[in-house]
């Protein structure tokens, strides 16, 4: 695993009792995310979707701020998923639903989505920093979920690092992503043009390309007029 990418829980910061974990990446850009989603999700309900939550704390800050979306937070991660349900109790929101095992690498993503246990047709999937960290597969899954479980007014948010043409838009990106191709050569920072490429086989167009701090970006997908 490259050093730039942790386990939440493994980077010697201090876990609570009840098993919660704290990211200091949310801290630093939970208000901007907040912010882009603010655009396209204020004054709307339905059911919302963030896939690889890691500690739990962007759903419960999207479900503080975004009350008339029921969240369901999703990760793989055994200890991720004791920590997004410990934020959910030690939250006490109503609106945000117990966590789902989310496995991007199947385009189904989880039974829950189609057995009726679980959310209907989505108003918004959010993800953050994931498909970096994890094999082209993972993005291309993605999509296809996003592809199927959205409704038509439904937005797909992706946050993290991207190439724009091919070129790094940050020294530090470029540093990034070489770290990450060393720890594993499938992992890397992602052309935005690659990723569209994978939005558009799901119907999804690139509607907004967003700054962020520290260099990042969030891309926002919607339906096109064809899907």
């Amino acid at each position: 695993m490259a050093e730039y990418v942790v386990e939440f829980g493994k980077d010697g910061r201090p876990v609570e009792p009840d098993g919660r974990l704290d990211a200091p990446a949310f801290h630093r850009n939970h208000l901007a995310i907040r912010a882009v989603l603010q655009q396209f999700l204020a004054g709307k309900s339905g059911d919302g979707v963030e896939v690889g939550s890691g500690t739990g704390q962007h759903a419960v800050d999207f479900a503080r701020h975004f009350p008339d979306i029921a969240w369901w937070p999703s990760d793989l991660n055994a200890k991720h998923l004791k920590s997004i349900e410990a934020w959910r109790a030690h939250s006490q929101l109503p609106n945000i639903r117990a966590p789902l095992r989310i496995d991007l690498s199947d385009p189904a993503w989880c039974p829950e989505m189609h057995d009726g246990s679980g959310p209907g047709e989505l108003l918004t999937v959010f993800c953050a920093n994931v498909i970096h960290i994890a094999p082209w597969h993972v993005a291309e899954g993605l999509f296809a979920g996003a592809g199927r479980y959205l409704r038509s007014d439904g937005r797909l948010f992706l946050y993290g690092p991207f190439k724009r043409g091919g070129k790094h838009t940050a020294v530090s990106n470029a540093v990034f992503d070489t770290s990450l191709r060393e720890g594993n050569p499938e992992w890397g920072v992602r052309d935005i043009e690659a990723v569209e490429g994978l939005a558009a086989s799901a119907a999804l167009l690139l509607d907004e390309i967003a700054e962020m701090p520290a260099n990042n970006l969030t891309l926002v997908f919607g339906r096109s007029k064809t899907g």
